[in-house]
């Protein structure tokens, strides 16, 4: 039978880090192009005991259905702590907890965007958001990132020709794929220009508690005096990805049309999931867990990319991150991006192309991502070290 699939699905491709992962699942394959925590970030003795004590003590609402808002007791919690710790909740702001970031994204989408609506984003930027805003046929307009986050004059330029742009999306801490960090001066410029041309602002902030050196940079939303951000918050990166427990916190205007959007998806985010991450959040050391993750990452992106100073050398360009994730390598003009990355994928490691984090496919970048997060130590060593090999074969 041929399906007839909706043109909101129809052009869009798998996402290429997927399908790379796909491609090299075999255990001998050097993993520099996944993002996931490593196993050792998992608190399984705080998870394990934290469940047992949920399914013995108050089962049925665990296992119940919940409010599309989310869990109330998290929404507190979060409320208390990111207006403690980070000052980014408004007066007139709400909290959902959403399935995921991911889930953020696309309820903004679903709620913000009509077709044609432009949404402007840094370049590069996360796939999974960029794929988001085209299933919503947004355009996407890229403003190019450099060491300190987006160029700001590129921004307005892109503003006053845009009249239908809804909102910018950014990731301030610790970019994905870029691993950048946007400075303080132009998290303050960003949003004076989304009050001046009118638009809103969705930051991203998965990474933000995976800093490693340098000084926390306050949030654009403690900047917001008018409802104009929606910040978008995750418990992926220091508890656990699988468990899909994220939250975003805006205007309740928005948030209240939000929820209807949630309503029409999942309905709510798993109960006991939610439930988990309170407890732990209340009555477990969650800062001690995240100061140990964040030396345990620290060690390795000092590893990886001092083998990026002995293996690769002069023949690639980077900005050592703060945190997060990712280190962007760029690779010289002459040097086909695309041909060294499957001649990496060949000798068995993988590593990310720059055109899968771009706006459209002909927009050119000579750049990769390596993710340190995911491997050992040791296979950070081995694939550093093939990757030194591979640069022989291009100069």
């Amino acid at each position: 039978m041929e399906y007839k699939i909706s043109d909101r699905i129809a052009s869009l491709k798998p996402s290429a880090i997927r399908e790379i992962l796909k491609a090299t699942a075999g255990g001998d394959v050097v993993p520099f192009s996944a993002g996931n925590p490593a196993p050792e970030a998992f608190p399984v003795d705080d998870v394990r005991k934290i469940t047992a004590d949920i399914l013995a003590k108050d089962p049925i609402t665990a296992l119940q259905y919940g409010i599309s808002e989310g869990y109330t007791p998290l929404r507190e919690t979060v409320k208390k702590y990111m207006s403690e710790k980070h000052n980014v909740v408004g007066e007139d702001d709400d909290i959902i907890i959403t399935s995921g970031a991911q889930q953020v994204i696309d309820l903004a989408s679903k709620v913000l965007l009509n077709e044609d609506d432009v949404v402007i984003s840094e370049s590069p930027s996360f796939i999974g958001a960029l794929n988001t805003f085209r299933s919503y046929k947004g355009r996407l307009v890229g403003v190019d990132v450099e060491d300190d986050g987006m160029n700001m004059e590129m921004l307005e330029d892109v503003l006053k020709k845009e009249s239908r742009a809804r909102f910018i999306y950014t990731i301030p801490n610790f970019q994905n794929p870029s691993g950048i960090t946007m400075s303080w001066e132009k998290r303050q410029k960003l949003y004076e220009l989304a009050k001046k041309y009118d638009v809103l602002i969705l930051e991203d902030n998965p990474y933000g508690d995976l800093r490693y050196t340098g000084e926390d940079i306050p949030c654009i939303k403690t900047l917001d005096t008018d409802g104009r951000v929606i910040y978008s918050g995750s418990f992926s990166k220091i508890l656990s990805p699988g468990m899909r427990v994220a939250f975003t916190i805006a205007n309740k205007n928005l948030i209240a049309k939000m929820t209807v959007g949630k309503q029409a998806s999942d309905v709510h985010t798993p109960v006991l999931n939610q439930m988990i991450v309170n407890e732990w959040m209340n009555n477990y050391d969650m800062q001690g867990h995240i100061n140990k993750i964040r030396e345990n990452y620290k060690a390795r992106c000092d590893l990886m990319c001092s083998l990026i100073d002995s293996e690769l050398g002069d023949f690639v360009k980077y900005v050592k991150p703060e945190g997060g994730l990712f280190i962007w390598c760029t690779l010289p003009d002459n040097v086909d991006m695309m041909k060294f990355c499957s001649t990496a994928a060949q000798n068995k490691v993988a590593v990310v192309p720059g055109t899968a984090f771009m706006m459209y496919p002909e927009d050119r970048t000579q750049c990769f991502r390596l993710n340190f997060s995911t491997p050992t130590d040791d296979a950070i060593v081995k694939g550093m070290k093939i990757l030194g090999e591979v640069k022989k074969m291009f100069i």
